[in-house]
């Protein structure tokens, strides 16, 4: 499926710099060219800039391009992020180190720590929703957490540090633990 139509590269990196700028409490838009590309190339916000490219590229069929970008943000950053995962707007990673997402999707204003593992139970090249976690909007998932399978996490949960998920967690919750259970809800 292609959705490169859908998939507006500058409205996103947009979206993801005002967030990234918003959450680490400075000036949601630049006052001058040299703010403006410190913004882009900091450490919080190139590995961001890095996914959506090579998203991008997979969406316009440039496989060997898009593996390469995000093999690149991999030995930069330490994150890896498969290319044909939908991310929405507004993507804040605090620290990059140790991330590996295989969602089939996120949603918009994710907030994703160190060391988190998203990711199918069983290896699945061909990427499909009945084996990928989906994640909902507004989702904050702490360092350390793991989610497996084909489950939803509902939109504004939170995931506590070395959480494990193996199943469904609905909207406005809590959820820690190895295996994980709602606590705040």
């Amino acid at each position: 499926m292609n959705r490169s139509c859908e998939f507006n590269f500058f409205a996103y990196l947009c979206a993801d710099l005002s967030r990234s700028r918003e959450l680490r409490g400075t000036q949601a838009i630049a006052r001058n060219r040299l703010t403006f590309w410190l913004g882009i190339f900091s450490p919080r916000f190139a590995p961001v800039l890095l996914c959506r490219l090579s998203h991008l590229l997979y969406l316009y069929k440039m496989m060997p391009i898009a593996k390469c970008v995000s093999l690149i943000n991999f030995f930069l950053f330490g994150l890896e992020v498969g290319v044909k995962c939908e991310i929405g707007r507004g993507l804040f990673f605090p620290h990059t180190s140790g991330i590996v997402i295989g969602a089939f999707s996120i949603g918009e204003n994710a907030i994703i720590y160190q060391g988190v593992t998203i990711g199918a139970r069983e290896l699945d090249f061909s990427y499909l929703e009945t084996s990928r976690p989906i994640i909902g909007n507004d989702v904050v998932i702490s360092t350390g957490a793991v989610i497996l399978g084909p489950i939803k996490i509902g939109d504004r949960a939170r995931i506590g540090a070395n959480s494990v998920v193996l199943s469904s967690i609905p909207n406005d919750v809590l959820a820690v633990g190895a295996p994980a259970k709602v606590i705040d809800g």
